[in-house]
């Protein structure tokens, strides 16, 4: 069977490796990079942790005899999916991303979008009331706004040094409904949503639950991947495995 290295993190990398043992012609690797201390349960042989650059990853795909990967990171994960690129080209690996489309605003949004997380707090009236819906690595930029009120959702908790200053921290991992996330922005009496533009159904209930209630959105645009083929779906990682190994 072919070897297959998944580079994962995201709901998508869980389905394809599942999907990869169902097909029994692949003998698939996820690799998770270790930023939450219960990850998704999958169906896949995995590892956890980096590799130690794009130099590390090259070594492992020579010793684990890697006849393709599938970079289905997370889209701001940007540092593994350029060690990737650059890994795969010197090994003349084919590779290929796995890469959600992004969310676009529509009627009935008001969205600001800021390039960063600290552009984002920046972004934040004095006295708002703001969910911050952007993973525990990233609450740090907002720790000096202790002008503002933080409802802050994360999977595990965060380091106290990264806290703003007043908030409320709930530890939940998704996916959410639309229903579920309006009730969470009223009961907190949120004014101002700050989200990163990961797409996907996931972690999106919470954009119409913004527009529903017409409150602002501050998006924080995806960085520019590296240059690669990209499909966007399980299925169309699946066509591109089979027609380059059969």
């Amino acid at each position: 069977m072919a070897r297959v290295l998944i580079l994962g993190g995201t709901a998508e990398a869980v389905a394809l490796a599942k999907a990869l043992k169902s097909a029994r012609r692949f003998d698939g690797i996820l690799s998770l990079a270790g930023r939450t201390s219960t990850p998704v349960a999958n169906q896949i042989c995995s590892r956890i942790g980096g590799f130690g650059g794009a130099a590390g990853l090259g070594k492992y795909l020579a010793a684990e005899q890697i006849e393709a990967v599938i970079d289905a990171t997370h889209p701001f994960a940007t540092r593994i999916s350029i060690n990737a690129a650059d890994a795969c080209s010197s090994a003349g690996i084919p590779r290929i991303a796995l890469l959600r489309h992004p969310w676009v605003s529509g009627p009935g949004d008001n969205w600001q979008h800021v390039k960063d997380e600290h552009h984002a707090a920046r972004a934040l009236p004095k006295n708002c009331r703001a969910f911050l819906a952007i993973g525990r690595q990233h609450i740090g930029a907002f720790a000096g706004r202790s002008d503002a009120w933080f409802l802050i959702r994360v999977v595990d908790p965060p380091e106290k040094s990264l806290l703003p200053g007043p908030h409320s921290t709930i530890a939940m991992r998704g996916p959410f409904a639309a229903e579920s996330e309006i009730a969470l922005l009223n009961e907190h009496a949120i004014t101002h949503l700050v989200a990163r533009n990961s797409g996907g159904t996931g972690a999106s209930a919470k954009i119409p639950a913004a527009r529903q209630l017409g409150l602002p959105v501050i998006m924080i645009d995806r960085p520019a991947p590296p240059p690669q083929p990209i499909v966007e779906d399980v299925a169309a990682a699946l066509d591109w495995l089979t027609n380059l190994i059969g």
